[in-house]
């Protein structure tokens, strides 16, 4: 049984879902689960195994209705505890691989018994491919819980964590909408250490049109919260407080330019 599970939510986007598929290397040694999130664009079983060269299987789990990405996630968590995985990957229907991304985070946490979950830099994409920016993170534990009240400092489609963790803080909390990632850091943070790998690991595909605006304000919103709720009297979540109100109020694309001009200077 191999011990890796990457953990792909899918809902309506077989074509992202294939791109993602395809770009795992053929050496890795991995299992897949699709969790679809009751799609009216059906999975495509064949098209699906032939876009697939790792050495391992497909599981899937398939909800009638809509359930929102956190139950998603957290079905896929269900089961990847019951098989008794021993790491968790995450990815996007969309996102690509890059090199032997599993094998590198697999043997880092095997190397690091202490660190629990480990993400990577990561480049930024249009829907055509085409460059916009590199996302490069804070690489160690301290460094990473300091900066985690600006933003989250770990890409969602880019970790992997040990199963064991499960155990101690459980699942996405499902009461952050649209942020349930940053909590589940945050969660992480608490009982454990983190780490970024400096290696490109992972390519994010950005849809500049994709994301409306209220979907981004809940999820500024969130963000918000949840600071709120780690707070403590510091500049690091002071300034977070701050610098995510003035994102609740500017428009996407002048902040999808700012960061263009920040990681290409």
């Amino acid at each position: 049984m191999n011990k890796i599970l990457v953990l792909i939510p899918y809902y309506n986007n077989i074509e992202g879902l294939l791109k993602s598929l395809k770009s795992i290397d053929a050496d890795e040694n991995l299992d897949v689960l699709i969790v679809d999130d009751g799609s009216t664009i059906k999975l495509q079983k064949e098209l699906i195994a032939g876009s697939f060269k790792a050495n391992g299987k497909i599981l899937y789990k398939i909800s009638e209705k809509n359930e929102g990405i956190e139950s998603a996630l957290n079905h896929g968590l269900k089961i990847a505890k019951s098989q008794q995985y021993e790491y968790i990957a995450r990815l996007d229907c969309g996102d690509v691989c890059l090199g032997k991304r599993f094998q590198i985070q697999s043997q880092f946490l095997e190397k690091n018994p202490e660190i629990k979950i480990v993400g990577s830099n990561v480049l930024a994409v249009d829907c055509n491919d085409n460059f916009l920016y590199a996302i490069n993170l804070p690489l160690n534990h301290e460094d990473i819980e300091k900066k985690m009240y600006f933003n989250s400092m770990l890409i969602h489609p880019a970790v992997m964590f040990c199963s064991s963790i499960l155990d101690t803080i459980g699942y996405y909390p499902t009461q952050y909408k649209s942020a349930e990632d940053y909590a589940f850091f945050f969660a992480i943070l608490k009982k454990h250490r983190i780490a970024n790998l400096q290696e490109y690991l992972t390519q994010i595909e950005i849809n500049e049109k994709g994301i409306s605006l209220q979907r981004r304000q809940q999820q500024v919103k969130s963000r918000i919260q949840i600071i709120k709720d780690n707070f403590y009297f510091g500049w690091y979540p002071i300034y977070g407080l701050f610098r995510n109100y003035v994102l609740l109020v500017l428009p996407y694309r002048i902040i999808l330019k700012i960061k263009k001009i920040k990681k290409n200077a």
